[in-house]
């Protein structure tokens, strides 16, 4: 591992704190750059996103994508985690805390909106991230990027009636711009990029490829710590003004990330998966689709809403779990790695 990487958790703390000082201190900066956006998709956080993807992308092995067929048993732990389980449990323990555990510190309307922010994060599966903390535990390229790809094309088509369902709304509005316009950045066209460079490189010489790699390695991590950054310097003046309720929607949040995860790691050791596709499978439904679920928000609520500020609080939690979830993967694999059978 080089020093970025040997040291993740360090440059994320200082990311964290960095964000939210110059957010607190140049808020006008961190606003001007948050209109930067086409579709409620930050243009410059896509940017940043991009980079952290293209070089992983180039990884990508396409005769191993065209075997995924082969191993389907992580591709199917994947789906029912994210689309038969994933969504209940968000929409159980939001009504489980804002009904009842904080009840008597929220009016009940305001509760309504957090649980339904809570719900649409539960119903977006993670795009992009999800090819970070794959590479964070060496997960497999070509199958991460099956598993996020199949994902992307349920989600066309299963978010808004499961939305729908759980929200009680008659007719859910989703914003088919942001959604296209996220899976066009994220994932289709970093892939175009990288098959081309793979392919240009490749041609080289067959140690070109892993010059290239380990050089442009490091840029992920730039690109995922400056992410962090911009993200909590958009939420700084949230995080300072209303502390209490961060805290009360990050704690069913955090504890449905854990939940999942080691559901999908049960379900990853009953299926006997080899590390480098149980990590990935696990970390997928782990994480979410926040710019999906924000849109949606904002759409259905309110800029102002609970809706939106819980699916806001998501994005803050995310990143310090799921690098303790990445710790401990990356802990856990000379225990867990036993099979050389793919799923």
């Amino acid at each position: 591992m080089g020093l970025f990487e040997r040291y993740l958790s360090l440059w994320i703390a200082l990311g964290i704190a960095a964000g939210v000082g110059l957010g607190l201190w140049f808020p006008g900066a961190f606003e001007a750059i948050a209109a930067i956006e086409y579709a409620h998709v930050n243009l410059v956080v896509a940017v940043l996103v991009w980079a952290m993807i293209y070089p992983m992308m180039v990884q990508v092995d396409w005769a191993a994508v065209r075997d995924v067929g082969k191993r389907p048993r992580g591709l199917a732990l994947t789906l029912v985690v994210n689309w038969l389980i994933k969504p209940f449990t968000m929409a159980a323990l939001g009504v489980l805390f804002f009904k009842y555990a904080f009840a008597p510190w929220v009016d009940p309307q305001t509760a309504n909106e957090y649980i339904a922010g809570m719900i649409l994060l539960g119903v977006a599966p993670c795009t992009a991230m999800v090819f970070v903390w794959s590479q964070l535990v060496k997960g497999d390229a070509s199958y991460t990027l099956v598993q996020v790809s199949v994902n992307d094309l349920i989600m066309v088509v299963a978010f808004a009636p499961i939305a729908a369902f759980l929200l009680g709304v008659s007719s859910i509005v989703v914003p088919w711009q942001t959604l296209i316009l996220s899976t066009v950045l994220y994932v289709v066209l970093p892939l175009v990029a990288g098959m081309v460079t793979r392919h240009v490189v490749q041609r080289q010489s067959p140690r070109a490829l892993a010059h290239w790699v380990a050089a442009f390695k490091p840029w992920s991590v730039v690109g995922l710590v400056a992410t962090v950054v911009l993200l909590f310097g958009f939420q700084a003046q949230t995080m300072v003004q209303q502390p209490a309720v961060i805290l009360m929607v990050a704690v069913p949040l955090v504890l449905q990330s854990y939940g999942i995860f080691f559901i999908a790691w049960w379900g990853a050791k009953w299926l006997r998966l080899p590390h480098n596709i149980a990590g990935p499978a696990c970390l997928i439904g782990t994480s979410n689709f926040f710019e999906l679920a924000v849109a949606v928000a904002i759409s259905l609520f309110g800029l102002n809403s609970g809706a939106a500020l819980a699916t806001v609080v998501g994005v803050l939690v995310e990143v310090p779990v799921m690098l303790s979830l990445v710790a401990l993967i990356n802990a856990w694999r000379p225990r867990v790695a036993q099979s050389d059978e793919a799923g």
